[in-house]
This record gives structure tokens, C-alpha cells and sequence, in this order.
């Protein structure tokens, strides 16, 4: 039965797992597949038609694994590829940009921070999203260069972590930012260390629940939502090494991880 068939997940590397444990808290029934291409991280760096091309590599190959919707967990893939990915492929496609409009309604100094990657924030529908924004707010714009590379070779509380973030988030709290949007499912991984930076008065917002809540209502419009608890499985394909998978997810029970040649 089609609705027993898995969620696909993709993204430039590991990050987008902080979106997976977020569908996998709401959605416990469902199984999941998740492809990183963390050979090919950081997709922020690409451009629109390298960025696009991979896109298509990654949603063939949950496509053909039998994926029932897929899930653009990339804020980079998102803004540049999913309008392609939606004309050309019959699945329900559920994409993730950053939740600005979430943060201008959350401000009260009127200054909010986007910590995103190049790619996301020299995109179009970036632009669109931002141009729809009160012109009364002041939106920092800041790419976080060296984030990507360093939480994929696992460094995330490192101290060459802590030099960069403190030089990415200056020009925020000099300018009084109360909100910070996180605008690439990496940096979620480093909210702690953000918090350390910039103090528990400034909000962090990044889009993980918004997205788990998004493919639960689209499977629940489709009638594609699963109807069983037997059975389920999380699966996980990488095409570089493993370790930091593993760690990442050692709290979480029944998980296969595979190296894949891709």
C-alpha cells in the first residue's frame, strides 16, 4: 500500500537530519529515507544550475527507492531548485527556506539576523520572501561561511567553531538584533554555542517544526499518511564518511546507515 511506502529526506550533507528528527517526533509511523550528499556539501557555494542538477540526482534516487513524498531538507536546494523539482516530477515535494516572516513578527527591537549560506541568500525566492517583509525592519544578511565544513567533519564544539560563529554573529549584535533566523538545517546544531554568543534574549528561529507539520498536513491531504505501526524503518545513505552520522544519531534506535557510492 502506497501509504506504507517512506518519506524521503535529502540534503547537501548532514544537517538536514535536524528536519528529520523533527518528522520523526510528529510522524513516529512513518518510515524515512534519508540521502546526505555530504561528497558534495556545501551546496551554498554552487551555482543555480549545479545546485538544480544534484537536486535531481537526489530526488531520482529516493524516487526510485519508492518514496511516497519527498522532503527538500536544504535551505539552498529550496530556494534554488524546487520550483524545478515541482514541474517536473509527480510527488508532493515539501521544500524549506528561512522563516523570516516568522521573525519580523517576533522582533521588537526591529532588527532581525539571517545566518544563511551564500546560495540561499543570492537566490530569488530569498529575495521575494524578503521583499515582503515590513519596510520598517532592518534584516542583517549574513553567510556563514566555514559552518557547513565544519559541522560535516564533525567539529561542531570545536574552537575554530566558536572564532567563526563569534566573527559571523558581530555585525547582529552590534546592530541590536533581537531575532536570528537560521536559514540552512546545519546551523540548528549549533544553537548552543549561538545562545553562549549571543545571549538567551535574542531568538533563535529555525524551520524544523514548521516543515514536520507542513508533510504531515500534505500526506494527510493526499491520504498518504501511514495507517500502521508494523514494519517501520529509518534508513540513511551517505556518500562520505559515516561517523559523524553516528553520532549524531546514536539516541536513536533501529537506525541503518549505509555507505553509498554516489
Amino acid at each position: 500500500m502506497k501509504t506504507q511506502q517512506p518519506i524521503g529526506i535529502f540534503d547537501s550533507g548532514i544537517g538536514g537530519t535536524s528536519i528529520w528528527k523533527e518528522i520523526k517526533y510528529l510522524l513516529p509511523n512513518e518510515s524515512t529515507i534519508y540521502l546526505s550528499d555530504s561528497k558534495n556539501a556545501p551546496y551554498g557555494e554552487k551555482s543555480k544550475q549545479e545546485i538544480i542538477d544534484l537536486s535531481i540526482k537526489n530526488t531520482e534516487f529516493l524516487i526510485d527507492k519508492g518514496c511516497k513524498l519527498i522532503v527538500v531538507a536544504c535551505n539552498t536546494a529550496t530556494t534554488n531548485a524546487i520550483e524545478y523539482l515541482r514541474l517536473n516530477y509527480n510527488i508532493p515535494i515539501i521544500g524549506i527556506e528561512p522563516a523570516i516572516k516568522t521573525a519580523a513578527l517576533q522582533t521588537k527591537t526591529g532588527t532581525i539576523g539571517i545566518l544563511a549560506t551564500k546560495g540561499t541568500l543570492n537566490s530569488s525566492l530569498f529575495e521575494k520572501t524578503s521583499a515582503s517583509i515590513n519596510h520598517r525592519i532592518t534584516i542583517i544578511e549574513q553567510v556563514g561561511n566555514g559552518l557547513v565544513e565544519l559541522i560535516e567533519n564533525g567539529k561542531i564544539n570545536s574552537t575554530e567553531m566558536t572564532t567563526l560563529l563569534n566573527s559571523h554573529l558581530n555585525l547582529m549584535q552590534s546592530s541590536n538584533c533581537d531575532c536570528i533566523v537560521l536559514g540552512c538545517t546545519h546551523y540548528p546544531y549549533l544553537i548552543p554555542q549561538i545562545n553562549k554568543i549571543v545571549g538567551n534574549n535574542v531568538i533563535i528561529i529555525d524551520s524544523g517544526e514548521a516543515v514536520a507539520k507542513q508533510t504531515k498536513k500534505i500526506l494527510e491531504d493526499n491520504k498518504l499518511l501511514s495507517d500502521t505501526k508494523k514494519n517501520i524503518y529509518n534508513t540513511f545513505y551517505i556518500n562520505k564518511e559515516k561517523s559523524v552520522l553516528d553520532i549524531i544519531l546514536k539516541d536513536y534506535k533501529g537506525i541503518n546507515i549505509n555507505y553509498l557510492n554516489f
